[in-house]
């Protein structure tokens, strides 16, 4: 895995504590994955990794955005989707990859009985934990949660984020229409 996204990958690698490559026959993960960058590249390739046969992919939509910052600059739904399922069949081809839109915290991962794990982040190891909770209330079996940590500790700049990007193109836009904005 060297360093291809200038040494992020290197970095992440060295502080998670991610299972063995391929230890799951399937994973279930999700996000917003909006101007799909290298941090969600990231993300993406190191829980394709864990997969063996299969990927699950629960891309925020509808409700899930109406707190975001800037929602109304966020990609439509199948851009994002299309982006995620290229991007994960770009680096394991061989992966099952089944990329859907989700309405609330859960989607997929409450409901299907094969998945084995669910890759969060830091932020969203909560998340994960819930997902958990709900499965247990279905007679589901529980996930093993990888965590993967995208931001370290030592960064001193800021997080690569959708939403910066999304506020960047905001600021672009009023820049070059002053009037639209008075």
């Amino acid at each position: 895995m060297g360093r291809s996204i200038g040494g992020v990958m290197e970095e992440a690698n060295r502080k998670s504590t991610l299972s063995p490559p391929n230890t799951y026959k399937a994973v279930v993960l999700g996000g917003t994955f909006d101007r799909l960058h290298d941090g969600h590249h990231l993300f993406l390739k190191l829980a394709a990794g864990l997969a063996k046969n299969r990927i699950v992919v629960g891309v925020c939509d509808g409700p899930m955005l109406s707190k975001k910052q800037y929602a109304d600059l966020i990609e439509p739904i199948e851009l994002r989707m299309q982006h995620v399922e290229d991007y994960i069949k770009s680096i394991k081809p061989e992966l099952i990859v089944e990329v859907e839109p989700i309405v609330d915290p859960y989607g997929p991962s409450i409901v299907d009985e094969n998945l084995e794990a669910i890759v969060v982040s830091k932020e969203t190891l909560p998340g994960g934990l819930s997902v958990n909770r709900k499965r247990a209330e279905k007679g589901l079996a529980q996930l093993k949660i990888e965590v993967v940590d995208l931001v370290s500790e030592e960064s001193s700049g800021d997080k690569l984020s959708s939403t910066a990007l999304r506020k960047l193109e905001a600021e672009k836009f009023r820049d070059n229409h002053p009037r639209s904005w008075s």
